[in-house]
């Protein structure tokens, strides 16, 4: 049975030591905000990033964004076997596809056929951005996730039975 981790480091201990390096991510997410991707697709890509890389702090994050932004529950349950179920459309699975290659670029160079993949789907304008949103929550999650941040569990799941 796996037996939790101590907090490394707060959020709010780390901001106050590394402000600066919370503007410069933030300021990488403002401009992929801004670039026209969908917000919903793009909560999408950091959901599984988070998964693959096993940071609480950002899936609990992530989640509590896409339930706000109306996000389909079942696309939420079932990101994490994306290539199972027929639910998500070309676009999201080649953006999927894509978190998937770049979040695992360290065990295999990402594919050909999955960049073909993400060059039917999305112009070069908005591969450079998808791909600017994986390598932020990459870095996020070795962030949160290496330090240990307590992940943000709404009060309402709490009540719920959950764990804090």
């Amino acid at each position: 049975m796996h037996t939790p981790h101590a907090a490394r480091q707060d959020w709010a201990t780390f901001e106050k030591a590394a402000p600066a390096v919370i503007t410069a991510l933030r300021a990488l997410g403002q401009a992929v905000d801004a670039s026209g991707l969908e917000k919903p697709l793009t909560e999408l890509i950091k959901l599984r990033a988070s998964q693959l890389n096993g940071c609480a702090f950002c899936l609990q994050f992530h989640l509590n964004l896409a339930r706000k932004l109306g996000l389909a529950p079942a696309k939420i349950d079932l990101v994490h076997v994306w290539e199972e179920v027929d639910l998500f459309t070309p676009r999201e699975r080649a953006a999927l596809a894509w978190t998937d290659a770049l979040t695992r670029m360290g065990e295999a160079p990402p594919s050909d056929a999955v960049y073909a993949q993400l060059q039917a789907q999305f112009s070069a304008s908005e591969i450079a951005f998808l791909s600017s949103a994986i390598a932020a929550i990459n870095a996020w999650n070795r962030l949160a996730g290496g330090l240990r941040f307590a992940p943000p569990i709404p009060a309402e799941r709490l009540a719920d039975g959950a764990q804090g």
